[in-house]
């Protein structure tokens, strides 16, 4: 698999990521092993977790992703090829505080059965918390050697902007990425998701200026581009989205793709380029995904894409 740069981080990153929220939970672990297996062996070495992984789930309480991905690494020997991403931040009254990440941290090693992780992200933005003190105390993980890198997640640009220059100015590490909700459809204006943040032109303007990295999640709407019983989700229906979607299957018909591949194949090949975190919970899913790596897009199917 070929890899991009994490943002201005130095460090380069399998260009699909596995997402495995739901791996020890929904996912039972014989299937989260076979996926995780076919990942790796495809050359894939980039890893995204959290430890609030997934606590709404019925008789979830967080922690369960790490914990197996945990075990699959300890099994197969492999930690050290592995490119391991996790977060705090997320659970509601967790927050960004600098005991609560030094917390976070300690716990996501144990469960990870690790004594580091190569990227740290703050899950979902804290605005209680002086921005000085969260961004400290992830600079204190990296100075320990306990996080290579830090990154943010659900927050806007201004506030990663203002999160970089507090960092440069003490020396410290700075957010190199931004993991963002963000797909080839885009939500009406005004679409409420949550403590989730969807990704803004503006967004995608300051990473291209700046060298932050973007990573995508829900890049498929849940199966909403493939599936008839997965209608898109609230707030993406409408012109805009009737629009792009003739065009992606024009585009998908004329490539011979699916138009799940499609739309990874465009994420990659954007400005600027944005790394997928796929979510696969079967190897037949994971299968497709995969074969987005394959699809090749002209210029101008790109401009039709883009419009």
């Amino acid at each position: 698999m070929n890899e991009l740069p994490l943002g201005d981080s130095g460090a380069t990153v399998s260009a699909l990521c596995l997402g495995t929220m739901f791996f020890g939970t929904t996912v039972d672990e014989e299937t989260a092993f076979a996926v995780l297996d076919r990942y790796y062996d495809a050359g894939g070495r980039f890893f995204d977790t959290a430890n609030n992984y997934a606590v709404w789930i019925d008789e979830g309480e967080g922690g369960e992703s790490e914990a197996l991905l945990g075990r699959w690494m300890r099994e197969r020997g492999n930690r050290d090829e592995i490119f391991l991403a996790t977060k705090v931040g997320g659970w509601h009254d967790e927050g960004l505080g600098a005991a609560a990440i030094a917390r976070g941290i300690e716990g996501s090693l144990e469960r990870l059965g690790t004594d580091r992780v190569d990227l740290y992200y703050a899950h979902v933005e804290d605005r209680s918390v002086p921005q000085e003190e969260t961004v400290g105390a992830f600079g204190e993980l990296v100075t320990a050697g306990k996080a290579r890198h830090v990154g943010c997640s659900n927050a806007p640009a201004w506030r990663i902007e203002r999160a970089r220059g507090i960092a440069r100015a003490g020396g410290g590490a700075a957010y190199c990425c931004v993991q963002q909700r963000h797909s080839y459809l885009r939500p009406r204006p005004g679409t409420d998701l949550g403590r989730q943040l969807a990704s803004s032109p503006e967004l995608l303007d300051y990473c291209a200026d700046q060298g932050v990295g973007l990573l995508a999640y829900s890049v498929l709407l849940g199966g909403a581009y493939t599936r008839d019983d997965r209608p898109l989700p609230d707030g993406y229906a409408g012109t805009d989205a009737d629009a792009r979607l003739a065009v992606l299957r024009a585009v998908a018909e004329e490539t011979g793709a699916t138009p799940n591949q499609v739309v990874l194949a465009w994420l990659l090949r954007g400005t600027p380029p944005v790394i997928p975190l796929i979510g696969a919970s079967s190897e037949d899913q994971l299968a497709e995904n995969l074969g987005a790596l394959e699809v090749e897009l002209s210029p101008e199917q790109l401009e039709r894409l883009n419009g």
